[in-house]
């Protein structure tokens, strides 16, 4: 027995129907101030990659991870983040490697942070702590916990 629906050549049998209905509905909670979110739960990925890029086309950064979670369409989390930053323009050169086994990254904001470790490593000055916020922008980080910074150069030259 088949019924059918208003629409040209549209043809479905009563259980078609009530599966269509329960779909609609359930499509239909969001959108309509359900209690509840919708949670939407994504195997990590492996051997995680990004480059990023200038407007103008050059390399700026590049992240990398042994597994990545991705959180919402802000925030991705990260196992064994490796940002490597370079000169963006067309000598790509590395101004920084900044290293921690977990780390969160949110692209809209061009943050990285973690609670745990992190090894910020430049030509000539390291610096490790623990609970961190890495900003693009002008390549700063901040760490709020068991901070040490080593210079690697000449007093003399540190003074300049």
């Amino acid at each position: 027995m088949k019924k059918q629906l208003k629409g040209p050549g549209v043809a479905a049998s009563p259980s078609s129907k009530s599966l269509f209905l329960l779909i609609l509905s359930a499509l239909a909670i969001p959108l309509f101030g359900a209690d509840q979110p919708a949670v939407t739960i994504l195997s990590p990925g492996l051997d995680w990659k990004l480059p990023l890029f200038t407007k103008e086309g050059y390399h700026s950064m590049s992240l990398r991870g042994e597994k990545v979670y991705p959180v919402s369409s802000n925030q991705i989390d990260v196992d064994n983040i490796e940002i490597t930053v370079f000169s963006g323009d067309a000598a790509a050169q590395v101004t920084s490697i900044l290293l921690s086994p977990k780390a969160s990254y949110f692209p809209k904001e061009n943050r990285a942070s973690g609670p745990g470790a992190v090894r910020l490593i430049r030509d000539n000055i390291e610096i490790s702590g623990e609970d961190w916020t890495y900003y693009q922008a002008g390549e700063k980080i901040s760490i709020r916990r068991n901070a040490r910074v080593v210079f690697n150069m000449k007093i003399g030259d540190m003074l300049k």
